[in-house]
């Protein structure tokens, strides 16, 4: 009796909101309402925690902090680790009065013998390569995008028999204005720290990066990976958002000291390098509210 008392008490109150507005409090904890128009998406504890530090004039709206960062008005969402909730965070603020959305986050350096990328360099993606499951789908479901994507033959099949991964991956860009305003910003403050190629390639599973899987990457010019990026971009472009990454390289799969999985030790400009990718995004703030 009390369980049905509750759901028609829930039914009523949902008759007064939109469903895209259910969709919002559902995910987010908040209205849609409570999201400003620039949205900064870390992924990680670690650097929300940096961003929101740095917040002034800070208020909670459920999982939303809004507040002040060098005089523009933001909203600091952390979307959690992957593509899937990526898309959810993005299907909310497709429902909200947002127009920029940031990602600033970690991301890992693509280890090799002529790649010149370090932990603690900012990557700045202007590609990225659609290595995970959640893209293929919103392409499967959203099929007019086909014509608004490059596509490659997926590398790993010049070494690996792909019974399950996908043999053509498709390929994300960010807003090139925004992507071009980081990329200026983060010269301007540290020459000699941004990746001079900065092609992306998104994973699903961190846990499976071989040495096939690195090496191919390796052979396509990928130079960094993360697992957020692909999905960003790509409903940006769906759902008429401006959107962008800046990261900081946190490990080099295959490095024998420093690879993530396979060592513990953590380089002494990790920490420094996200931070300067957050400085980055705080500085150039007032040039993208000016690009609204």
């Amino acid at each position: 009796m009390l369980n049905k008392l509750k759901s028609q008490m829930l039914n009523l109150g949902l008759k007064f909101i939109s469903v895209d507005e259910k969709v919002v409090r559902m995910i987010l904890e908040t209205g849609s309402s409570n999201i400003n128009e620039i949205v900064l998406l870390p992924a990680v504890k670690l650097v929300m925690k940096k961003l929101v530090n740095r917040l002034q004039n800070k208020i909670v709206h459920g999982r939303v902090y809004n507040g002040i960062l060098n005089g523009i008005k933001v909203s600091i969402i952390r979307s959690q680790v992957g593509c899937p909730n990526m898309a959810l965070t993005l299907e909310c603020l497709k429902r909200s009065k947002a127009k920029i959305v940031v990602r600033v986050d970690f991301c890992g350096g693509i280890y090799g013998e002529n790649n010149t990328i370090n932990i603690g360099d900012i990557v700045i993606p202007k590609t990225a390569y659609c290595g995970d499951g959640t893209s293929s789908e919103y392409i499967r479901a959203n099929q007019t995008l086909l014509n608004r994507l490059e596509s490659i033959t997926n590398p790993l099949s010049a070494t690996l028999n792909l019974i399950a991964s996908p043999q053509t991956i498709f390929i994300s860009k960010p807003n090139e204005i925004l992507k071009e305003l980081l990329i200026r910003e983060a010269r301007s403050l540290y020459p000699g720290k941004v990746s001079k190629e900065s092609h992306l390639w998104t994973t699903d599973a961190l846990f499976c990066e071989t040495y096939e899987f690195l090496r191919a990457l390796n052979s396509i010019n990928i130079k960094a990976i993360d697992m957020e990026s692909s999905i960003l971009f790509l409903l940006g472009q769906l759902y008429n958002l401006k959107v962008a990454s800046i990261l900081s390289v946190s490990d080099l799969p295959g490095h024998a000291q420093y690879d993530l999985l396979n060592s513990n030790e953590i380089h002494p400009d990790m920490n420094v390098g996200i931070s300067n990718a957050i400085k980055i995004l705080i500085s150039v703030l007032p040039k993208i509210q000016h690009s609204l």
